[in-house]
C-alpha cells in the first residue's frame, strides 16, 4: 500500500498557485478581500504613528515629530494591572521598540496588500500578536468580554489564512512573486 502526502497538485511550471488549493473564484476573491482588508488594518496604524494623522496618534506625538510609538504604547495603552507589562517596558520601550514595531506595522501592512511575502508577514504579524496578547492578558485586564482570547487572536488568524491559501494570488503580486527564482529556491518567501 503507497501513500503520498497531502499536499496540492502543482500547476503547469511546477509552482503551486492559489487555484490548486482554493478551487472556487468567488473563494478566492473573498480570501484577496480579506488579505487586503488585514494588510491595511495594519498599514493604517503604521501611517497614522509615522504621521499623526490624529485619529489614535496626535500630531505632537508623530514619530516625525519624535513620537515613540511602542513607549507609548507599553506605557498609555497597558493596563497597570497587567503582569507583563514591567517585562515588555523593560525589553521594548526604547528605540529599537519603536523600529520593531514601526517597521513590522509597514511590513505586514505591504505584504499582505500586495500579496507577496504573505508567510513572513504571517509569522511576523502573528508573533507581533503574540507580543501584544501577553502585554495584554484578558484575564487580568479590566474591560475583559473574554478570559482567554482577544481580538489579537483573529488578527493573527487572518494574516495566516491568506499566507496557506496564496491568497496573495487573486489581486495581488503572488503569482509574479511565487514565480521568482529565489523564492522557488526558497518557498518560505512566498
Amino acid at each position: 500500500m503507497s501513500t503520498t502526502a497531502n499536499r496540492p497538485a502543482a500547476s503547469a511550471g511546477g509552482i503551486t498557485t492559489q487555484e490548486d488549493i482554493v478551487t472556487r473564484p468567488f473563494a478566492r476573491k473573498v480570501l484577496a478581500f480579506s488579505r487586503i482588508l488585514i494588510g491595511f488594518f495594519f498599514l493604517w496604524p503604521f501611517l497614522d504613528k509615522m504621521f499623526g494623522l490624529g485619529f489614535s496618534t496626535a500630531s505632537e506625538s508623530a514619530v516625525i515629530n519624535g513620537g515613540t510609538p511602542a513607549q507609548g504604547y507599553l506605557n498609555f495603552a497597558v493596563e497597570d494591572s497587567q503582569p507583563l507589562k514591567q517585562t515588555f517596558i523593560d525589553l521594548f520601550a526604547n528605540g529599537f521598540g519603536d523600529f520593531l514595531f514601526m517597521f513590522g506595522l509597514f511590513g505586514i501592512g505591504v505584504a499582505m496588500i500586495a500579496g507577496a511575502g504573505l508567510r513572513i508577514a504571517a509569522v511576523g504579524g502573528s508573533l507581533l500578536m503574540l507580543f501584544m496578547y501577553l502585554v495584554s492578558l484578558p484575564w487580568a485586564a479590566e474591560s475583559a468580554t473574554n478570559p482567554i482570547f482577544d481580538s489579537h487572536w483573529l488578527e493573527a488568524m487572518l494574516l495566516i489564512i491568506p499566507a496557506v491559501t496564496l491568497a496573495g494570488d487573486t489581486w495581488g503580486l503572488g503569482k509574479w512573486w511565487g514565480n521568482l527564482e529565489f523564492v522557488r529556491k526558497n518557498p518560505w518567501l512566498r
